[in-house]
Parts: C-alpha cells; structure tokens; sequence
C-alpha cells in the first residue's frame, strides 16, 4: 500500500501495520507542518500534528522524498528513504526564444494562496521598469496582485493559457519566503519555466537549491539587491537568456522527465512488494 500526502492517527498506523504486507509514504509537502498565514510568518506547528506525522512514519517500509529537506525531516523515524524528484511532461511546453519585437515580460505561474511570495518584489520590478518601461510582471493563476495594469499582466490559468503563457515570456520567477513549510517544497514552477526554455530567478529554498546550479541554469537570489542585480543581468542580455534557459531546459530532460522518475518509483515499489527494497544508487539519487 502506497499513502501519498496522508497522515494517520496512532490506532491508525498500528492498524495499517497489522493488516498490511508492505506500506511505503510518497512525500513531496512538508505536510508535518500547517502552511504559514502570511509572507513573513513561519510556518504553523502543532504536537498533535507532529504526533501523527511520527506515527505514519513509523509505520511504513518505505519513504520516497520529492527532496532532500523531506528526506532529513524524516530519517530520524528509522525507516528507509528515497529521494526521488517531482518529475514533468517537458514535451507539452514550447520554448521561449528572445523576440526584439515583443516587450519584456517575467513571469510567475501558481495557486491564489502562494501570490504572497510575490509582494517583496513589487519595489524591484518597479526599480527595474526605470529601465526597462514596458516591463511587466506576468501572472498565469485564477487570482492577481492588486498592483495595477502598469505593472501587472493577467493571464487566467488554464491547462490550455498555461503553455503560450510561458513560451511568451523572457524570465520565470520563484520567490519562497523561508521557513519550514516552504522548505518542502518540490520547486515544480521551476520546472516549468526550465521545460519552456526560461532561464529562473528562485530564492536559495527548498528544491530550488537543488534544482538550480547559480549562474548556470539559473540564479538564486535572497536580497532585494540579489534579484534585482540578477533579474538586470537577464532582461539586459537576450545571449544570457538564451544560454541559462537551454542549460535549464536540458537539465529538466535529463533528470526530471516522467519516465526517467517512473522508472525509478516503479523500482522502489517492486523492490517492496518483494520484501527487499533494493536502495537506488549514488547516481540515481542525485538531482
């Protein structure tokens, strides 16, 4: 039995422990923490949800982790753990290719609930537009910053808007604020931008760390400074722009594809059903 983002009660887990043969957790969100109520709070934490997050654990055979932060968060349980990536459809994106003809554009891509980590950026695309006054903040989600036309451009998310959204664009961004829950996450808005060809600017938290290598496939930033220095760089360069996202898009291929990350879960799962989970290498576990 595989539980995906599922927590049990005590009396629970001895339950799922006596009456299943073999049970693995598929982990990709810090789900032993509550997600914070604002840009700036940390993250909510409670003995009781501690308390079943420990008993799941304990429980299982197997963890497989979406990334080295969840890895850690659970390895003190005694169980045996994998770290195996969030993994994407690459080849329903379409590359971005820089365009003189089109006005610059960043972009960022997500849920209504997790637009707060965007408001430490206003002051910087504003310093940004001094230079560039046709720049504007693209935003694909169902819900948009209250910053005004000249600054921000609506896209209303869809399976279908979300695609040309990105292929339109010059920069993806992912700004994290830090803290316990944030720190799980999986950096999927990354991958994303890297399978259109974007190069990222992402704070230095979580997946993103292992996702991005600075100045390679794409730059960390923490400071207001840091992003605007970096986000200069890209908007100033279409070469840079081009170079950072064809490394990105090449690394979301190589490590990150659906088959290469199925692969690697359906192994894990037989080597359970089997009774000998049988650990990846060195090499598969790297991202």
């Amino acid at each position: 039995m595989v539980l995906v983002k599922f927590k049990v009660t005590p009396p629970e887990a001895w339950l799922l422990r006596r009456f299943a043969r073999h049970l693995a957790l598929d982990l990709d969100d810090a789900i032993y923490v509550g997600k914070p109520r604002g840009p700036l709070a940390d993250a909510e934490d409670s003995w009781w949800r501690r308390a079943k997050f420990a008993a799941t654990c304990r429980a299982m055979d197997l963890i497989i982790a979406g990334n080295r932060h969840l890895a850690e968060a659970v390895r003190s349980y005694g169980v045996h753990v994998e770290i195996v990536p969030t993994p994407l459809d690459y080849e329903r994106y379409r590359q971005s290719t820089p365009d003189a003809a089109r006005a610059l554009r960043l972009v960022w891509i997500g849920l209504p609930e997790n637009l707060i980590h965007l408001e430490p950026l206003k002051p910087v695309i504003a310093r940004l537009q001094a230079t560039w006054p046709e720049l504007k903040l693209r935003v694909v989600c169902s819900r948009f910053p209250e910053w005004g036309d000249s600054v921000v451009e609506r896209v209303q998310w869809s399976p279908e808007s979300e695609v040309p959204a990105l292929a339109s664009a010059d920069i993806g961004l992912m700004p994290l604020s830090d803290n316990e829950w944030t720190r799980g996450k999986c950096a999927f808005k990354l991958l994303q931008y890297m399978a259109a060809a974007l190069p990222c600017v992402a704070s230095p938290v979580g997946a993103n760390s292992e996702l991005i290598t600075h100045e390679y496939n794409g730059f960390l930033a923490t400071t207001a400074a840091e992003w605007y220095e970096a986000l200069y760089r890209l908007l100033a360069s279409p070469e840079l722009r081009t170079s950072v996202g064809m490394r990105g898009l090449a690394h979301v291929r190589t490590h990150y594809s659906v088959p290469g990350v199925a692969s690697r879960t359906a192994a894990l799962i037989a080597g359970l059903a089997r009774g000998t989970i049988v650990p990846l290498s060195p090499d598969r576990r790297t991202l």
